[in-house]
């Protein structure tokens, strides 16, 4: 019974939490693709995503970092993206079921991601205060487009019972078309960002107009029986398109080329800079160079073989001329990453490079356009700097570098290596003659030898290819008279200063060991 003159207190009302979460979701989404949008007029690198994404690779413990890469290779980046959205959109629809609940709790959600990711652009090298505008605007974006989406949100009292069918359609109807257009709000800004960022960006219609020049020393003639024509061993010269690329560039830094310029600086007499006409106009050298990552395992594909056109950087620095006591040059990425090279592998006479060219072409934008260093017995992260644009003459007692401040060697030479490429393992082969084959490699030692044991019996000299020069690769092969059985095949490579440890190490701190082996079935 109602009391005359009372008022009664209006119902409890509540929106299902499937829309809800739809709400958050198609909030989130125009969030990032407002960002997205953005960042074309203040750089990829303040793109919310790919800022926050950086942020998350610098701040990775090597033991993760390791577990990525041998687990997804190249494609850890894609692995990333797709955890870094799935991550998002359980956030954002996080959101969106609190704001239907309260919108002061969801809305507080969203500024605390949008946070995050401003911190992450600001925290980026370079970074200038426009960097916040993505990650600011694009809040505000999925602020208005949240609350837009909760105030149409169908509801009903909690207290109801089953409505009648039809009862909640128009409201609905509104929401889900309300809905829609935030959708294809999101998704046009996110293509926009991706699409136009990538193509009108100046590297690129340099790159596809540029005409290298001629190497003042070609490399020397490649032998033709470089490579064992054995079917499943990779070619001796790796297409670039199948070129390993290990880096922490979420998104490929796109430096035009004819602005840019190489600084040399730090423990020198004179101070260096040099230009893009000036390094076309040099005495460029052609140089087969086997590249490796350290994060290889062993067995590992993360290695490949290719034609480098660069300039020695002994040239450069001997303009400079590197004062007593320096050891070191702490190289530097256009997106800051930083690599510990020693001095003495950069003014040797080994052809460690300002690489312009692979393959004869112009370095693609994902190997380092217009130049990165190429540097001959060394892992990549000590010496492989892509879009490099600044060397700093210093000590390894004063200066570290991006891998080393997280638990990597400080000098990282390439050691020797073997792989089985041929029968791989868990194949069943027919009894007789198999053939097993491979590649090896020990960068500016050169191989001398490879040998395969079959089970526990004695080590065997391989057939060797033709010696490319000590800074490549050699492949292999041996005719196995094989038994019916199971069998644990092993190989080891030899350099100059005898063999391959086989002692088994991790990729951390310097790199893996131990010999590659493959299990085999023979009928």
């Amino acid at each position: 019974m109602t009391v005359a003159g009372s008022t009664a207190a209006p119902p409890r009302t509540r929106a299902p939490v499937g829309l809800g979460a739809l709400a958050g979701v198609v909030a989130g989404l125009v969030t990032v693709g407002v960002g997205s949008l953005v960042s074309l007029f203040t750089g990829a690198a303040s793109d919310p995503l790919t800022a926050v994404g950086a942020a998350f690779v610098d701040a990775t413990p090597p033991w993760l970092k390791e577990f990525a890469t041998s687990t997804f290779g190249t494609a850890d980046k894609t692995v990333l993206r797709i955890g870094e959205a799935l991550v998002l959109a359980l956030l954002a629809a996080t959101a969106g079921i609190l704001a239907a609940r309260r919108w002061a709790w969801g809305a507080t959600v969203v500024v605390l991601l949008g946070a995050v990711a401003l911190a992450a652009a600001l925290g980026r090298p370079g970074a200038t205060w426009t960097a916040a505008l993505p990650s600011l605007l694009g809040t505000i974006a999925g602020l208005v487009t949240l609350q837009s989406l909760v105030a149409r949100l169908p509801r009903r009292a909690e207290d109801a019972g089953p409505q009648p069918a039809g009862s909640s359609g128009p409201d609905r109807r509104a929401f889900l078309q309300a809905s829609a257009i935030g959708v294809a709000v999101g998704l046009v800004g996110l293509a926009a960002g991706r699409l136009l960022g990538a193509a009108g960006r100046a590297a690129t219609a340099a790159r596809a107009a540029l005409h290298l020049p001629a190497p003042k020393v070609p490399a020397p003639p490649v032998p033709a029986g470089v490579d064992v024509g054995v079917e499943g061993v990779d070619p001796w010269a790796t297409p670039p398109d199948d070129f390993y690329r290990i880096d922490t560039a979420l998104v490929v830094p796109q430096v035009d080329p004819n602005t840019w310029k190489l600084r040399v600086h730090g423990l020198v007499e004179h101070e260096v800079e040099l230009t893009w006409a000036e390094l076309l106009a040099s005495d460029l050298v052609e140089a087969w160079v086997t590249l490796a990552c350290v994060s290889n395992p062993v067995g590992g594909d993360l290695v490949g073989n290719q034609r480098w056109l660069g300039l020695p950087v002994r040239e450069v620095l001997a303009r400079a001329r590197p004062t007593a006591g320096a050891d070191m040059v702490l190289s530097r990425s256009a997106d800051g990453w930083t690599a510990s090279t020693p001095l003495e592998a950069l003014t040797d006479d080994r052809n460690a490079l300002l690489a312009v060219g692979m393959d004869g072409e112009p370095l693609p934008l994902v190997h380092g356009f217009p130049v990165r260093m190429v540097v001959p017995g060394l892992y990549g992260y000590v010496s492989a700097t892509k879009w490099v644009v600044d060397l700093e003459v210093t000590r390894f007692a004063d200066a570290t570098a991006y891998w080393t401040d997280r638990g990597w060697s400080q000098r990282g030479p390439v050691k020797t290596q073997s792989r089985i490429e041929v029968p791989s393992t868990g194949a069943h082969v027919d009894a007789g003659t198999v053939v097993v084959a491979g590649t090896s490699w020990a960068q500016h030692r050169g191989i001398t030898r490879v040998q395969v044991q079959v089970d526990d019996g004695a080590w065997d000299d391989v057939t060797l290819a033709d010696d490319g020069g000590i800074d490549s690769w050699r492949q292999w092969r041996y005719d196995w008279p094989a038994t019916s059985g199971e069998h644990t095949v092993r190989v080891r490579a030899f350099d100059p200063d005898g063999p391959q440890t086989g002692a088994q190490a991790d990729v951390v701190p310097d790199g893996a060991t131990g010999y590659d082996e493959i299990s085999v079935e023979v009928r």
